[in-house]
């Protein structure tokens, strides 16, 4: 019998964006980078072969973090608990760099979106990991840079820790600002923290609600991963 669905769809201050939720505890979400799925970038297709040869599908995947051209990681990423990309604490253009930025990291049944230097600082060893920036939400508070008028409309993605502990990955529908998209998560979703991924090139993979972008071509992907039932 199947359970209640992921993903949903919500609006909020005029547009459209779907929410999926998952239970760290219960759900095995991992991270890929590109070099993991071969030369030319990580798309879903390519994730969902790389699986299917272990025994193992996905159920759900998003575009999960800033890379270099050639497909690298911008930051940490960790995956199934080795560290492919190096936590980056630089100063530079973009998005990435418009501090604070953060850590999503999952493991031992639990996750987190952690400021990057309370990240260093904290001894946390995850299993998975991706950083990210800028933050959203840092402890309650709007990043401070977000304008209610900003002009920068952008399709965008982001993830979120829940009042209960799940996660909650957002990608919106139609283009959005920086400040808007925060006050989804902290003011809807009730998250005290939360990490934008990435805008733009923001994809997603959900079945459920027969979402599948394939034209999708990442650094890194996060993926919900289940054993095939034979």
């Amino acid at each position: 019998m199947a359970g209640p669905p992921n993903c949903a769809g919500i609006e909020h201050l005029s547009a459209r964006y779907t929410v999926c939720t998952f239970d760290p505890a219960k759900d095995a979400i991992r991270l890929f980078g590109a070099a993991t799925l071969g030369e030319g970038g990580a798309t879903y297709d390519r994730l969902n072969t790389h699986l299917l040869r272990n025994g193992e599908y996905m159920s759900f995947a998003m575009n999960g973090g800033m890379y270099h051209p050639d497909h690298g990681p911008v930051g940490l990423l960790v995956e199934q608990g080795r560290e492919t990309g190096a936590l980056n604490r630089g100063d530079a253009f973009g998005n990435f760099f418009l501090k604070p930025n953060g850590v999503f990291w999952v493991g031992d049944g639990k996750a987190g979106v952690t400021e990057t230097g309370a990240y260093a600082g904290a001894g946390i060893a995850p299993r998975e990991a991706t950083q990210s920036g800028p933050m959203l939400v840092i402890d309650g508070e709007l990043h401070p840079k977000f304008l209610p008028d900003g002009t920068s409309l952008q399709v965008r993605n982001g993830v979120g820790i829940l009042p209960d502990g799940r996660i909650a990955f957002v990608i919106s529908i139609d283009p959005v600002r920086f400040h808007d998209f925060a006050t989804l998560f902290r003011n809807r979703l009730g998250c005290r923290d939360a990490l934008f991924l990435d805008g733009s090139i923001s994809s997603l993979y959900a079945p459920e609600i027969r979402r599948h972008d394939r034209d999708a071509v990442m650094g890194t992907a996060i993926a919900v991963v289940r054993r095939l039932p034979w």
